[in-house]
């Protein structure tokens, strides 16, 4: 199993903690996992991305090659873009929020934005903000999208259930609970969408 994913958002969405579940999840699979520090702004409003490689075998680099990305996994659509050319356009996915965070005065038009990721052949588009104001809170929309991409992860689903459970652990039971119905609400958008 090898799985090369770049993480993309906006800092202050969640970006780190998709990866700390994910390398949470992978972890308790046996998996060997590399991940390349955050580039970007971290701090609030800036772009962030992070390369996470995941393998049943040792891993060499902690950065992927341009073109060689199994998945884009963003919390931002324009962010998703930024980085569709490190994607594999064959078998690739891009999964991302449909939800702008516009802070620049020339955000691009946000229809031209997701008719460009219309076209790609492996996509899901969701509206994590609406999806997770159901759930309880717009704060999870991180984990819905990342729910959006677990069906294409080759990571097992009660894994990241786990995961959630540890990584939320210290901020109590109702967090948790939270956390998991957005993982859900996700998953089960890209399966009935895709």
């Amino acid at each position: 199993m090898k799985k090369d994913i770049i993480l993309a958002g906006v800092g202050g969405q969640g970006i780190l903690t998709i990866a700390t579940i994910i390398g949470t999840a992978a972890l308790s699979e046996g998996l060997y996992l590399k991940q390349a520090e955050v580039h970007g702004m971290s701090q609030r409003g800036g772009d962030v991305q992070s390369h996470m490689r995941l393998s049943s075998e040792v891993i060499a680099s902690d950065l992927i090659p341009e073109g060689k990305a199994d998945m884009i996994i963003s919390v931002e659509p324009m962010e998703s873009l930024r980085y569709v050319n490190m994607l594999n356009n064959k078998d690739g996915w891009l999964i991302t929020s449909m939800n702008p965070f516009d802070n620049i005065s020339d955000y691009p038009n946000l229809e031209e934005i997701l008719n460009d990721i219309w076209k790609l052949p492996h996509y899901v588009t969701i509206d994590a903000d609406k999806v997770a104001k159901e759930q309880g809170s717009v704060k999870a929309a991180n984990i819905v999208v990342l729910g959006a991409a677990s069906p294409y992860m080759n990571i097992k689903y009660e894994s990241l259930e786990n995961a959630i459970r540890t990584v939320f652990k210290r901020k109590g039971e109702d967090i948790i609970k939270l956390n998991l119905k957005a993982l859900k609400a996700g998953r089960d958008y890209a399966e009935k969408n895709t």
